[in-house]
């Protein structure tokens, strides 16, 4: 078969094989567990980089395999899922949803643009990426759930609506903006890691404090 399937590329398909069911859960009118697997993918995202730098007689083919899957899945997990799961917080098609509509496409920007950078870069060094141009891709999967556990139980329906209109527009500028962002490292890591379990709890907790309230 052709393609990689050593432990080094393992945690990207599982992935993309969790925003797949993130975007087929959103369509289905289920938010709340596509919003956990967007979280989800954000949490493994820390870990593939990682884990598949411990191999450590990858081949120049493997990594340059590996920066492109990796890629690819940044697209579903952190564009295409976000994407749906915004367009599906109100029904039908309304003109507004255009936001929703482009929003993958800064984030197909900034990564094909990040990938010729990468090979240009690690021709000339061999060093770790300290800093990243433009805010990475991978944020929304810590902006969109933070703004689902503190904001939505607290506006009405539409201010919502219209707030994360917003914030994906606002976003969907900043991946394709100049602004540099420092590489986060094992410290950061770790943290981002920490904030995504309570991340997890937070929805999960609101998830059975809403069926309570239902039963009551």
């Amino acid at each position: 078969m052709i393609g990689v399937y050593d432990y080094t590329v393992i945690l990207t398909y599982l992935s993309t094989v969790s925003a797949m069911a993130g975007i087929f859960l959103a369509v289905s009118g289920h938010e709340t567990a596509a919003v956990i697997l967007l979280v989800v993918c954000g949490m493994i995202d820390l870990l593939d980089g990682p884990v598949a730098r411990t191999k450590k007689n990858r081949t120049d083919d493997e990594k340059r395999f590996g920066i492109q899957i990796d890629s690819l899945n940044d697209l579903i997990s952190f564009g295409v899922l976000p994407a749906v799961i915004g367009f599906m917080m109100r029904p039908g098609f309304t003109p507004e949803k255009i936001i929703f509509l482009l929003f993958p496409l800064p984030g197909l920007i900034r990564l094909a643009w990040f990938n010729v950078q990468e090979e240009n870069r690690q021709k000339e060094t061999e060093e770790k990426r300290k800093y990243y141009t433009g805010v990475p891709i991978t944020v929304s999967s810590i902006v969109m759930p933070t703004c689902f556990i503190l904001f939505k139980p607290l506006l009405p329906d539409m201010a919502y609506y219209i707030f994360m209109l917003v914030v994906y527009a606002v976003l969907g500028f900043l991946y394709i903006s100049k602004v540099r962002i420092r590489k986060p490292h094992k410290k950061g890591l770790i943290i981002l890691l920490a904030l995504g379990v309570l991340a997890l709890a937070a929805i999960i907790v609101r998830m059975a404090v809403l069926k309570l309230s239902a039963l009551g």
